[in-house]
C-alpha cells in the first residue's frame, strides 16, 4: 500500500461500538477567526471487555478535556490526527471536550464551514469528526442540544436541529439560541446554520391535526424564489400521509439554501441545508427541468424524515438503504404529481447511461459494497439509482398493498434504530408471508444481469414458449453470480396490435393481458395456452428489473411495438432499440467506407411518432429523443468517440433533412403566449417544441437561426430562452455571439443563471470549446472553490461534449487531469466525481484507451493525492 493512503474498510470486519451516547449537549462560540466548540456527553459502557472509548476528530485544536469535571492530564489520553483515545474510562461518566476549529478556511465544505459569510455544517458521511471528537458512526445515536453564540448583527439567524428552547441577548452584543431534538439521532444527522438569512413562512396541519411551521431561509436578494420550494414540501408531506400513513414529528421543518454546497442537499432532522441551485425558481430563472427535480428533491429530503432519520443505517455500508429507498420513495411522488410513464423513460434513462457504465466500470460494486476506502466515495449512482430499482422489485413482486405492509411492520419494528438492508427484507418477507430471501443477491452483487429471451410457437397446440436465461459478468467483489430474483412483467401481442390473454401452462390463476414471471434460476421456460397466432412480446414491462435484456427483434417488429404496445415505456424503449440497431450498422458501414444512409422503415417509424397527435406530448418527445453518445459508446466496445459522434449527428441531421415540414408544422402548433404553466402537459408542450427546434437547428440555415432569435427574444420562461440558446451555441454565426452575450449581460448577477450560461458554452460542439472553456475558468464569475461553478463548466466538458472531451490528441483528458490536480488540494469529494470520467478507460479503442490511462497514472503519481482521488484512480488502473 502507498505510503500514507488509507486502508480498506470491510463490512465483514463490523463491530457495535463499545459506548453508547446518553446525551449530548453542543456549545458553539461562532467566531470571525476560529469557533470554540463545548462537547458534554454522557457515556455508557456497553462491552465490558475494555475501557478504552476511542473518538473520531480530525483538523481540531484540542483545547482541553474533562471526565465528570476533573481535567485529564495528558498521559490519560492520546491525540491522533484521526482521533482521541480515553484509557480507563469509568462505566458511565460526563466527558467534556473543548475543541477550535476554522470554519472560514474550511474549503473541503465538510465539518462547519463558511458559505457567503454564513455558517452552515455538512456532516454526512464522517464530517461531524472535523467539528468535534465524537463516536462519528451511524449507529451510535443520542438526543442533542445545542447551543449557538454569535455576533448578534452579523449572524441575526441561529438554528439546529429541532425544535427552538431557548434564546437570548448577551451584553456584548452577542446573543444565542438553544435547539433540542428530542429524537435521537446519529452524528452525521446533526446541523447548524447562523447567518444574515430572511425567511418565507407557511404552516402545514397534519392528518392527525397538528400544526407544523415551514420555513425556507436564504439570503435576502432570493427571497423572492422559494415559493415552488415551499409548495413542493407542503406536496410532500400530504404525499407521504397518504401513501405511507407517515406523519411529520417535531413542531417546525427548515430548510436552508446556500450556494456553496457538495451535495444536492442533505436531510438533517428537522434542518435541510440545500444546494440552492434545488430551491430556487421563477419562471425566468429555472427551466421546467429545474421545477421538477427541486420539487423532488424537496420531497427525497422531506421522505428521509422516515426512511434515514427515524430508522437509520447501521453503517455506511447499508448507505442504500436510506438513499435507495428514500430515491424511490422520490420517484413514486414525482410519478404521482406528473406522468407516471414520462418518470420512469427518465429514471430509467439515467440509470442505463451512468449506472450501467458504473457497473461495468473498476469501481462496480453492489448496492451494499463490502469493502471501501473513502465513504465519499460511494454516494454513487450504484446506490441510489441502483438501490432505488431493487426497492422496486419488492413492490413489483408484492404489489402496492403488498409494499405498504411491509413498510408499515420495517417502521414498527424499527423506529429509532440503525439498522441494515436484511432487516428491511425481513420486514416485507414477514409483513407477505412469502420467501424473498433471493432478492439478497442484489444486495450483495455488483454488476448489471443480462436476461436473454427467446420465443417458440406451436400453431398446431397454439402454444407459446418463453425461454428465458440469465448471466451476470464478473466483477471485482466476484467473478461468478449466483442467481438473481428478476421478476419479467409481459405481454404479448397479435397481428392486429392486441394484447393477448396470458395462460400460463400449469397455472389455474385466470388469464391476463399481461402478467409477471419470476426468473430465479439460470435458466426457465414458460409456456402459454391458447394463444391463437404467433405474437410479439412485450418484455421486461416498466422496465420491471434493472437488467440488460436480449431479444433477437427484427426492425419490423420494433416498429411494430412503437405503434401498439400498451405498455408506455416499452413503446419508448422498442424506439431506442431501433435506434440503437441504426446505429451499429451506420459504425460497421463507416469503418467499412460505406455511403452512410437512413432504411425508409426508420424514418417513417420517427414520422409516425411526430406526426401522431393522439400520443401524449411528452411520451412524443421522449420518444423522438435520440440515445446520447454516451448510450451508444456503452452497446459499441471498443468504441471510437470520432466514430459515434459522426453517426449520430449524421442520424440527427438526416432526420431533420428528411422531416422538416413536420417538424416545422410541430413547432408552429405548439406555440403558446399564454402564461407560464408548470403542469404535466404545459411542460409536454414546450418540451416537444423543443425537440422539433433542435432537430431544425441540424439544417444550419440562415432561417432557423432567425427562429432560434426570435424564441430567444419572445421567451416569457427559461425553458424556452435556453432551448433556443442551445440550439444556436452549435452555430457559428453572428446570432450566437449576441444572444450569449445577452444572456450574460441580463443575468450576471444571478450565480444559478450563470451556470446555465458556462455549460451550454462547456458543451458546444464547435472548434476550440477547449480553449473557450479555459478562457471561462478566468471569468470573475467563475470559482473553482464552489462545486456548482465546477460542475457547470469542468463538469459540462468532460460528462456532456464527448466529441472535444475526447479530442485525438488527449487534449481534453490533460484539461481534465490539471482540473483535478487543483480540486485535490481544494475539495476532494468533488476531485474524485471530476476524475471519474477517465475511469472506463478500457472501454475504449486503443488510442483514446492509453491517453486516458496515461494521466490517470500522473494523477496516481501527484504528491499529496487525497484517499478521495485515490481510491477512484488506483482501482481503475488495476482493472
Amino acid at each position: 500500500m502507498r505510503e500514507g493512503q488509507p486502508s480498506t474498510i470491510y463490512l465483514r470486519d463490523y463491530t457495535p461500538p463499545t459506548y453508547d451516547v446518553l446525551s449530548l449537549e453542543l456549545s458553539f462560540d461562532l467566531g470571525e477567526d476560529y469557533t470554540r466548540v463545548n462537547n458534554e456527553a454522557v457515556y455508557q459502557r456497553r462491552d465490558p471487555s475494555t475501557t478504552t472509548l476511542e473518538l473520531m476528530g480530525e483538523q481540531l485544536v484540542l483545547i482541553s478535556i474533562a471526565i465528570n469535571d476533573r481535567v485529564l492530564a495528558p498521559h490519560e489520553y492520546v491525540v491522533s490526527d484521526t482521533g482521541l483515545s480515553l484509557f480507563n474510562f469509568p462505566e458511565r461518566a460526563k466527558l467534556t471536550i473543548v475543541t477550535e476549529i476554522y470554519p472560514q478556511k474550511n474549503t473541503s465544505l465538510e465539518g462547519l464551514y463558511q458559505s457567503s459569510g454564513n455558517f452552515c455544517t455538512q456532516c454526512e458521511a464522517q464530517g461531524f469528526r472535523k467539528i468535534t471528537y465524537y463516536p462519528d458512526r451511524p449507529d451510535v445515536m443520542t438526543v442533542f442540544t445545542t447551543r449557538i453564540t454569535a455576533d448578534k448583527v452579523k449572524y441575526p439567524v441561529l438554528l439546529s436541529n429541532g425544535n427552538l428552547v431557548e434564546q437570548g441577548t448577551l451584553a456584548d452584543g452577542r446573543h444565542w439560541a438553544r435547539w433540542l431534538d428530542p429524537f435521537p439521532k446519529p452524528s452525521y444527522l446533526f446541523a447548524l446554520v447562523a447567518g444574515n438569512l430572511l425567511h418565507v413562512e407557511d404552516h402545514y396541519t397534519t392528518t392527525s391535526g397538528r400544526v407544523v411551521v415551514l420555513r425556507i431561509y436564504t439570503e435576502p436578494h432570493n427571497i423572492d424564489k422559494c415559493d415552488h420550494a415551499m409548495q413542493s414540501l407542503k406536496r410532500a408531506m400530504y404525499w407521504d400521509e397518504q401513501r405511507f400513513g407517515l406523519e411529520y414529528d417535531l413542531d417546525i421543518y427548515m430548510i436552508v439554501a446556500v450556494d456553496d454546497f457538495n451535495m444536492g442537499a442533505m436531510e438533517n432532522k428537522g434542518l435541510n441545508v440545500f444546494n440552492s441551485k434545488l430551491v430556487f425558481a421563477s419562471p425566468e430563472t429555472a427551466t421546467d427541468f429545474d421545477y421538477i427535480s427541486i420539487e423532488s428533491v424537496i420531497g427525497h429530503e422531506y421522505f428521509h424524515n422516515w426512511t434515514g432519520n427515524r430508522v437509520t443505517c447501521r453503517d455506511w455500508f447499508q448507505l442504500s438503504l436510506k438513499e435507495g429507498l428514500t430515491v424511490f420513495r422520490d420517484q413514486e411522488f414525482t410519478a404521482d404529481l406528473h406522468s407516471r410513464p414520462v418518470e420512469r423513460i427518465e429514471s430509467v434513462r439515467t440509470l442505463r447511461t451512468s449506472q450501467f457504465a458504473e457497473d461495468a466500470s473498476p469501481m462496480a460494486h453492489p448496492i451494499r459494497p463490502s469493502s471501501y476506502m473513502e465513504i465519499n466515495n460511494f454516494y454513487t449512482m450504484t446506490v441510489y439509482e441502483k438501490g432505488a430499482e431493487v426497492v422496486r422489485l419488492y413492490q413489483t413482486l408484492l404489489g402496492r398493498e403488498g409494499f405498504r405492509k411491509g413498510m408499515d411492520l420495517y417502521f414498527q419494528r424499527h423506529d429509532g434504530q440503525a439498522v441494515t438492508t436484511e432487516d428491511f427484507l425481513a420486514a416485507m418477507a414477514d409483513a407477505n408471508q412469502v420467501n424473498l430471501s433471493q432478492l439478497q443477491h442484489w444486495y450483495d452483487q455488483a454488476g448489471t444481469p443480462e436476461v436473454t429471451v427467446s420465443l417458440d410457437y406451436d400453431a398446431a397446440t397454439q402454444t407459446c414458449t418463453l425461454h428465458l436465461s440469465q448471466t451476470c459478468p464478473p466483477t471485482p467483489e466476484a467473478s461468478t453470480k449466483q442467481a438473481f430474483l428478476i421478476p419479467i412483467e409481459l405481454g404479448l401481442l397479435a397481428s392486429d396490435g392486441r394484447e393477448i390473454p396470458l395462460q400460463l401452462q400449469g397455472s389455474t390463476a385466470p388469464a391476463a393481458n399481461a402478467m409477471v414471471l419470476r426468473l430465479e434460476q439460470a435458466h426457465q421456460v414458460f409456456s402459454f395456452n391458447h394463444v391463437p397466432e404467433k405474437p410479439v412480446p412485450s418484455l421486461l414491462r416498466n422496465f420491471s428489473a434493472p437488467v440488460r435484456l436480449h431479444f433477437d427483434y427484427t426492425e419490423a417488429e420494433l416498429i411494430f411495438l412503437m405503434r401498439h404496445d400498451q405498455d408506455a415505456f416499452n413503446r419508448w424503449d422498442a424506439g431506442q432499440r431501433l435506434a440503437m440497431l441504426t446505429f451499429k450498422r451506420l459504425l460497421s458501414d463507416l469503418s467499412s467506407d460505406e455511403p452512410l444512409g437512413l432504411e425508409h422503415e426508420f424514418v417513417s417509424a420517427w414520422q409516425a411518432v411526430l406526426t401522431d397527435e393522439s400520443l401524449d406530448v411528452a411520451l412524443r418527445a421522449e420518444a423522438l429523443t435520440l440515445p446520447s453518445e454516451a448510450d451508444i459508446a456503452e452497446v459499441n466496445r471498443p468504441a471510437d468517440p470520432s466514430a459515434i459522434h459522426t453517426v449520430r449527428e449524421f442520424v440527427h441531421t438526416t432526420l431533420a433533412k428528411t422531416l422538416r415540414l413536420d417538424f416545422e408544422a410541430c413547432y408552429a402548433s405548439l406555440q403558446d403566449h399564454g402564461t407560464y404553466q408548470i403542469d404535466a402537459v404545459s411542460m409536454g408542450r414546450r418540451r416537444l417544441r423543443n425537440i422539433c427546434l433542435a432537430y431544425l437547428g441540424r439544417l444550419r440555415e440562415s432561417s432557423i437561426n432567425s427562429l432560434c432569435v426570435k424564441q430567444y427574444a419572445d421567451a416569457n420562461n427559461m425553458t424556452d430562452s435556453l432551448a433556443a440558446l442551445s440550439v444556436l451555441v452549435d452555430i457559428d454565426c453572428p446570432e450566437r455571439t449576441k444572444a450569449l452575450q445577452h444572456f450574460h449581460d441580463r443575468w450576471q448577477n444571478d450565480t444559478l443563471v450563470m451556470d446555465k450560461w458556462f455549460s451550454l458554452q462547456a458543451t458546444s460542439s464547435l472548434p476550440n470549446t477547449l480553449e473557450h472553456v479555459k478562457q471561462l475558468m478566468q471569468h470573475h464569475l467563475f470559482d473553482m472553490r464552489n462545486p456548482n461553478k465546477v460542475r457547470a463548466l469542468i463538469g459540462s466538458f468532460t460528462q456532456r461534449n464527448p466529441l472535444h472531451f475526447h479530442a485525438p490528441d488527449g487534449s481534453g483528458y490533460q484539461f481534465l487531469t490539471e482540473c483535478v490536480l487543483e480540486l485535490n488540494a481544494l475539495n476532494p469529494q468533488i476531485a474524485s466525481r471530476m476524475v471519474r470520467p477517465l475511469m472506463n478507460w478500457r472501454h475504449y479503442e486503443s488510442k483514446p484507451a492509453a491517453f486516458m490511462r496515461e494521466q490517470l497514472e500522473r494523477i496516481k503519481a501527484h504528491e499529496g493525492l487525497s484517499p478521495d482521488v485515490f481510491e477512484i484512480v488506483s482501482k481503475s488502473l488495476a482493472a
